[in-house]
């Protein structure tokens, strides 16, 4: 009786004591400030400009003026460039990151390789520009030696200043993150599930269409919608190598925002910046679900 009762009153201390703050929040303060000032505090001016005058009155015509075909035709060609980009990165990507994982490389092959995709993953804006040009640029080295054999590829419709070439540019900074990405799941397939469908009868096309591609599936395209996103926000890139030629969103929203054009109105250049955080968090949403699905096997 005595040890139950010493052991209830040990058990009601210990819940009446009361908590010690940790100095561990210290921490992760900077984080949090970080978040508030370059996050929380941008997207809710953008929300409250989007629905204001200039004279600060609420109004929906900031949102309306979307329907322009010209802000239109800025989404439509931002969404063209971030689809290709996107869809080429993801297949690139993903038959790199098979062949370094799977492919029976030695491993300073794969540190090399990921050592590289981390960097050119972060290596955009106006070094990535300035490197296509003086590539495949008009003048490009690589250019003047295809000319030297008869095949500018200028001459043939090509060109590193319109939606195609600017997709290319993109797509440096596309595969080398997808393969980072996508590397985890599939170095999560386990050997025994082939040796398993081996034993059943199944062949290499069996295996991976009925077991490594339903597996790998989520994973795949969670990466090409988080690529989609990254190459929908990209700005620096496209205005060094265009100059504005191409009308993406983004250089769209500097536009109005920086009072470069004519009828330039910031509370169009916030409402169209809203369109395109609506569609950059689908995005982030859309690859959180699939990410979910893929964890429950690759864990």
């Amino acid at each position: 009786m005595t040890s139950s009762t010493a052991t209830g009153r040990d058990a009601h201390g210990a819940r009446s004591a009361p908590r010690r703050w940790s100095w561990a929040w210290l921490g992760v303060m900077p984080f949090f400030v970080f978040i508030l000032f370059f996050l929380v505090y941008p997207s809710s001016t953008l929300v409250i400009g989007s629905f204001q005058d200039e004279a600060g009155h609420f109004t929906f015509a900031n949102i309306l003026g979307l329907s322009d075909p010209y802000i239109l035709g800025a989404y439509e060609v931002s969404i063209r460039i971030s689809v290709y980009s996107a869809v080429g990165g993801a297949i690139f990507g993903f038959l790199l990151a098979y062949a370094a994982v799977r492919g029976g490389l030695p491993s300073f092959v794969r540190s090399s390789m990921m050592t590289f995709c981390g960097v050119a993953s972060n290596f955009a804006g106006i070094p990535l520009a300035f490197a296509f040009l003086a590539t495949v640029g008009r003048m490009g080295i690589v250019t003047e030696v295809l000319s030297s054999i008869g095949l500018n590829p200028y001459d043939a419709g090509f060109s590193l200043y319109s939606v195609l070439g600017l997709s290319l540019v993109y797509m440096y900074f596309q595969f080398p993150l997808m393969v980072l990405i996508i590397a985890p799941a599939i170095d999560g397939l386990r050997q025994e599930w082939r040796e398993a469908a081996e034993n059943l009868g199944g062949s290499f096309l069996d295996y991976w269409r009925r077991v490594a591609l339903p597996i790998l599936t989520p994973s795949i395209l969670g990466t090409t919608i988080l690529l989609f996103g990254n190459a929908f926000g990209a700005y620096a890139t496209a205005f060094v190598l265009t100059g504005g030629a191409i009308s993406l969103v983004t250089l769209r929203i500097g536009d109005q925002l920086g009072g470069d054009v004519g009828n330039m109105s910031q509370g169009v250049g916030y409402a169209m910046a809203l369109g395109m955080l609506v569609i950059m968090a689908i995005s982030v949403a859309g690859y959180t679900i699939l990410q979910r699905q893929s964890e429950r096997w690759l864990k």
